[in-house]
């Protein structure tokens, strides 16, 4: 199939009436506390007009790389592409640092070849940016940023198992079981799952040990029952039902996709000493995000090659998953991924603008992203 350039799809799309009406036509499940698709008004945070922020293009190239718009010299720039690399660079130096190569070996470089293995790092960067927009030092929420990018690197371990997904490629490298073998892929995320933990405690310095609890509270519940694992198993139960409908859907993804990146943006707030409603509406914000990069996963799964991806494309096709394009269509997804970006940006109304833009920048990257 011909690879589709989702980024200018959403670039010269224009909200219509029939896009206002998706969060009637496609409603979240009554059992989760607040519906993305709703316009959120702030309270009492004072209202910033975004307008006058600097712009940001989307992400056309398969490099992921943010360009710049040309635009009236007068005028600020937020330079994304600098930013991320910048972020990523720390990020990778901690992680670097904090699974250092040591005995039993093999254990170690297992779970160093998946964890240092490249990536956007999102999450990460998402948990340093809220810790800043909220007056936190980035070196408060470093620890808290690892931990959540260990144990998404413990997910796609797991989920790369035969037992669950059978994925031979992962960041365009073959997949750890097929490097080390199922028993100690199986053991390199249970390793990595366990140390996110013990570094948030041990390594978090510069913040009241009351928040390094409560940020270790609201990770275990993302990746527990309720959170990423609840999402995984109901995904697997789903594969080849025929009646699955757009509230199930939603639960899944909420769960499995939506939850670590939100822990990555509450974990980021709590850290840096935001207020409990700074907190949430950061939440609120994670969740669109997170319901974001599920769609337009779903949407390259279809259109992008595995070359192009990194991983292998059209597995959700062959496994029969229920995805976005399979219940809802492919310009209805599009559509979907417009408004929950645009609802995203919405809830950052009312913090510094300068602080929300690299939020803002990541809610673009998340919707124009290429693999």
């Amino acid at each position: 199939m011909a690879s589709l350039n989702l980024g200018y799809w959403v670039q010269s799309y224009s909200m219509s009436n029939q896009v206002s009406s998706i969060s009637k036509s496609f409603p979240l499940p009554r059992s989760l506390p607040f519906n993305p698709l709703t316009t959120q008004s702030s309270s009492t945070l004072k209202k910033v007009n975004f307008t006058s922020l600097p712009s940001i293009t989307s992400v056309l190239t398969k490099e992921d790389i943010v360009k710049e718009e040309e635009q009236d010299p007068q005028k600020s720039s937020f330079d994304f592409n600098s930013y991320m690399l910048q972020k990523a660079s720390a990020v990778n130096q901690a992680l670097e640092s904090a699974v250092s190569l040591r005995d039993p070996v093999k254990i170690h470089e297992a779970m160093r070849y998946s964890l240092l293995a490249g990536g956007k790092r999102v999450r990460p960067v998402l948990c340093l940016a809220a810790c800043a927009l909220v007056g936190g030092r980035e070196s408060m929420a470093m620890p808290a940023a690892c931990a959540v990018e260990m144990i998404h690197t413990m997910s796609l371990i797991h989920d790369d198992l035969p037992c669950m997904d059978n994925d031979d490629l992962r960041r365009g490298k073959p997949t750890n079981h097929k490097v080390f073998g199922e028993d100690i892929a199986v053991l390199a995320g249970d390793a990595l799952l366990a140390f996110a933990f013990e570094h948030i405690a041990v390594s978090t310095v510069g913040v009241p040990p009351s928040r390094i609890v409560r940020a270790i509270g609201e990770l275990a519940k993302a990746i527990g029952g309720e959170g990423l694992v609840a999402g995984q198993v109901v995904d697997i139960i789903s594969e080849g039902l025929t009646d699955v409908g757009l509230d199930h859907l939603e639960f899944i993804h909420a769960h499995k996709t939506a939850a670590l990146l939100e822990a990555a943006v509450v974990l980021g707030a709590i850290v840096g000493g935001g207020c409990d409603e700074e907190v949430e509406k950061l939440r609120k914000f994670a969740r669109c995000i997170g319901l974001l990069f599920q769609v337009v996963d779903d949407i390259l799964d279809v259109t992008k090659s595995s070359k192009e991806l990194g991983k292998t494309a059209g597995k959700d096709l062959l496994a029969d998953k229920v995805t976005y394009p399979k219940l809802m269509g492919m310009q209805k997804s599009k559509e979907f991924a417009e408004k929950l970006k645009t609802d995203a940006i919405e809830l950052l109304q009312g913090f510094d603008p300068a602080k929300a833009a690299p939020l803002i920048a990541l809610a673009n990257y998340i919707a124009y992203r290429q693999n």
